[in-house]
């Protein structure tokens, strides 16, 4: 039996400058954290040839070509999987939906799970690349490149994108303290919904050719983001995930409506100090910046929504059970 642990992840800058159409021209470059809610992948040999797969259905199929997930099929397939097993998966928060990059994580993981039982050695940039190669070329999804990365490395990263299709993702090296500063003033809500991304996400990369310029807004932002964290300047960059956010909102209709307006403004009147929805937009959860003396406030004002407590995940994607027969 073998069991991976992939974090998710919440994003402060540049997202929509992954996407391949916009970096191969343009360059992109995101700021991601890792956090402390996982996905689990549990894979374990079976002594008869079936596939059996285990997460919001069941399925027991003879081969690989008959599995509806398509992240288990195409997994399986990239890792000569192909007969006597059973698969699990478990989230800590709901798996589909929610802004946090539950996607990416459960193919990070479920090829992580799968290269072991192969006996394979594999590094975090090689399951990053493919996953990226399976959703994005594979199964053609309208995402970027961010989730899979952070996903498989873990930390508090600039993921830089180059020109050249490279990908480089740092680990920031902060002052002693501003890390657990910046995780005491992160609350996270659920706003009540979630939502199917691909819409907006379609939307989003046929859009590019004409929001080159709010893009690289984006992109730089995320480099100033990075700037003022090493300046420990941490209430600057709630103002600036503000700034990032109205930006966002214009990259794609849907992004945001008038009840998730209405939920940030009553955050911001409270004493938030800028935030966004996380992921896509248009649901899953309002990740907001708020300063100590304003938590209390910010809580009373969103008392409708269900919080999430988090905490940064210093691990990628990693092995934490493996007993082979």
């Amino acid at each position: 039996m073998i069991v991976t642990q992939t974090p998710l992840r919440v994003s402060f800058f540049g997202g929509g400058s992954d996407f391949p159409d916009f970096y191969y021209k343009h360059g992109g470059a995101v700021l991601s954290a890792a956090i402390d809610k996982h996905i689990f992948v549990i894979v374990k040999e079976r002594f008869d040839d079936a596939i059996y797969i285990n997460y919001s259905r069941k399925e027991i199929v003879s081969s690989v070509d008959e599995i509806q997930h398509d992240l288990v099929r195409e997994a399986m397939r990239a890792t000569g999987v192909d007969s006597g097993i059973e698969i699990t998966t478990l989230a800590d928060v709901p798996s589909t939906g929610t802004g946090l990059g539950s996607s990416s994580a459960v193919l990070v993981g479920l090829l992580h799970a799968f290269h072991t039982y192969q006996g394979d050695l594999i590094t975090a940039g090689q399951l990053a690349a493919e996953a990226c190669e399976i959703e994005i070329g594979r199964l053609g999804r309208p995402i970027g490149k961010q989730d899979q990365y952070i996903a498989a490395f873990g930390g508090l990263r600039l993921i830089e994108f180059s020109q050249d299709g490279s990908v480089t993702p740092k680990r920031l090296a902060l002052p002693k303290g501003v890390r657990p500063r910046l995780e005491s003033r992160l609350l996270l809500f659920y706003t009540n919904r979630s939502r199917l991304a691909d819409t907006i996400l379609e939307d989003q990369r046929d859009n590019i050719p004409n929001r080159i310029e709010i893009l690289s807004a984006l992109r730089n932002m995320t480099h100033t983001g990075v700037e003022h964290l090493a300046a420990g300047d941490l209430n600057a960059l709630g103002h600036d995930l503000d700034g990032a956010w109205r930006l966002k909102t214009q990259l794609a209709d849907d992004i945001s409506d008038s009840e998730i307006d209405a939920q940030y403004n009553l955050a911001l009147e409270a004493g938030a100090l800028g935030g966004k929805i996380t992921g896509a937009g248009g649901g899953g959860f309002l990740l907001l910046y708020v300063p100590p003396s304003h938590q209390d406030k910010v809580r009373e004002a969103l008392s409708s929504l269900r919080e999430l407590p988090i905490g940064f995940e210093p691990d990628g994607s990693k092995v934490i059970f493996n007993i082979r027969g």
